[in-house]
């Protein structure tokens, strides 16, 4: 029994596994999805409820961020790190911020204060350490808006800043740095046949995530050139070179970051390459 995150997450997620090699179908209105694996069932909950139920025991694993594994002191086992959002591939962080006038310049600031936050046990945990007794109050959203007239400062999530920036706040302390992650009840954990299930799903859908910015290159080669040619192509390991035919001439293939391919292509066709084939990839396993 496999937990989906509702919500933001929710289409990065059915994309994921379709790449990955699972079909996932809700309806619009069902919370009960289609799976393409007799061996696999699943809900769509929102990702703040998702450890609870995995600790709990309704799910076997589930898919939701480190924060809210934090947040609800849940007793899971971290599979492994799928960082991936609604935006983009990278981390984000739940970070103290004020309005960009306040005298706030640390946490030792906020004693006396009151706070607006999603994750209030994360925020008076992280005030207890620093021995600041401040009001810690439940945010249902929109907290950027709450500073200066309701609350004195806002524990909040972001990814660069540029939201909290652009509501003129500044960015005092950053209190956890969180990505989603595949995570799996104890005992489902300590079965041998539902580990191994859980094991293969994290490997594809790692694979599936390291392949999103990644492309593989063919291409053929003149023997004079091969070594030149083979200096400008950074390879995932080292690149795949066959014998072709004509004895000239030597077939290449290798992986490489899509971003990279604009400025080599030109140059293997300065060297002579021919029939180069550039084409997506689904997963890479490393």
């Amino acid at each position: 029994m496999f937990g989906l995150p509702k919500g933001s997450l929710e289409d990065p997620t059915i994309s994921l596994f379709a790449k990955a090699g699972w079909n996932v179908r809700k309806g619009s209105r069902s919370y009960k999805p289609s799976i393409d694996d007799s061996e696999v069932d699943g809900r769509f909950v929102r990702s703040q409820e998702i450890s609870r139920y995995v600790d709990h025991g309704f799910f076997d694993c589930g898919l939701c961020g480190h924060d809210w594994v934090v947040e609800n002191d849940s007793d899971v086992v971290e599979v492994c790190d799928l960082v991936y959002s609604r935006a983009s591939n990278r981390p984000s962080y739940w970070v103290l911020a004020v309005p960009e006038a306040s005298p706030i310049k640390s946490v030792k600031d906020l004693q006396g204060k009151r706070i607006a936050t999603e994750v209030v046990n994360l925020t008076r945990k992280f005030l207890a350490e620093h021995g600041v007794e401040a009001e810690v109050e439940f945010s249902w959203g929109a907290t950027e808006v709450k500073v200066p007239d309701m609350v004195d400062a806002i524990v909040d999530l972001t990814e660069t800043g540029n939201s909290l920036r652009a509501n003129k706040l500044r960015i005092v302390e950053t209190l956890l740095k969180t990505n989603t992650k595949l995570i799996a009840n104890k005992a489902s954990w300590a079965d041998s046949a539902k580990r191994a299930k859980i094991e293969n799903i994290a490997m594809m859908l790692q694979a599936a995530l390291s392949a999103a910015d990644k492309v593989g290159l063919k291409l053929n080669a003149p023997k004079e050139k091969l070594e030149q040619i083979l200096d400008i192509l950074p390879a995932l390991r080292n690149p795949t070179v066959n014998a072709l035919s004509d004895l000239g001439w030597s077939a290449v293939e290798v992986i490489l970051a899509e971003c990279e391919v604009r400025d080599i292509i030109p140059k293997l066709k300065d060297l002579g390459a021919e029939g180069i084939i550039e084409y997506p990839l689904n997963k890479v396993v490393y």
